[in-house]
């Protein structure tokens, strides 16, 4: 959704969280992004409406504590109703542009309204333990263990090539476990889950980052199989669940305007 601009000489805007269907209203402590925080109020059109609340034009947007209201109101809001998140600082210049946008994509935003009812994200995040996974990969690449041995207690000017060759060799294996680590987790939890969407890694040692999104009836099980998926690797991996959330992966372009 691209972001509106406002008109010449205004001083706010509204600054658009997400749609939801018509009847959802903001709890009274709800509180958007700015310094102090806005009210989060609602624009209305037809069976939808857009949590929305007034910002400074001249404010800087993007602070933590901007995406951090951001996302508590979007996944408070998920755990009650239906929500599309709309892209982080989009903002329109009042009321009526948000009622025009809603009424130009009334159909498209309920029918995926409808497709997000009862359901809800879960993020999947682990990370080797560094050590751990180097270890594995040299008791499992003789070459690799070889290079290791050969560099080992050597100062670094002397044996530079073969670290640098050390690194590209555990980089790559590393690479390829993750790849293996998010093939099992993707395949272990499928049955539980509506749809996935695999994340880019945030670091080099990231061992998996997928989403899922999960009908509310599921997430009892599929909390519980990924526990067990987690214990198995405990010793290399160390995982976290991020959720439930607002379908922030699953929202897709044709979906909400472009």
């Amino acid at each position: 959704m691209t972001d509106e601009q406002a008109q010449p000489g205004g001083t706010t805007g509204l600054f658009i969280y997400g749609i939801v269907p018509s009847d959802v209203e903001p709890t009274p402590d709800a509180e958007g992004v700015g310094d102090p925080p806005g009210e989060v109020t609602v624009v209305r059109h037809g069976e939808l409406a857009a949590l929305v609340s007034e910002v400074g034009l001249e404010e800087p947007m993007g602070r933590p504590a901007d995406l951090t209201a951001y996302q508590t109101l979007l996944d408070g809001t998920a755990a009650v109703a239906p929500v599309l998140p709309v892209r982080f600082g989009t903002v329109v210049t009042g009321p009526d542009a948000v009622e025009d946008l809603l009424a130009a994509h009334h159909d498209r935003f309920a029918n995926a309204l409808d497709e997000f009812e009862d359901r809800l994200q879960y993020t999947v995040h682990g990370r080797f333990d560094e050590e751990a996974v180097i270890g594995d990969f040299l008791a499992e690449n003789s070459a690799a263990a070889a290079l290791a041995d050969q560099v080992r207690g050597r100062p670094e000017a002397e044996s530079r090539e073969q670290r640098i060759r050390l690194g590209e060799m555990i980089s790559q294996g590393v690479e390829l476990r993750r790849e293996a680590e998010n093939r099992a987790l993707i395949d272990t939890l499928t049955p539980y889950v509506v749809s996935h969407a695999p994340r880019l890694p945030s670091n080099e040692l990231d061992a998996m980052n997928v989403a899922f999104l999960v009908d509310t009836e599921d997430e009892e099980e599929f909390v519980r199989v990924l526990e067990e998926f987690a214990e198995q690797r405990r010793d290399v991996v160390r995982m976290r669940l991020l959720g439930p959330l607002a379908p922030y992966d699953f929202v897709t372009a044709h979906q909400l305007a472009e």
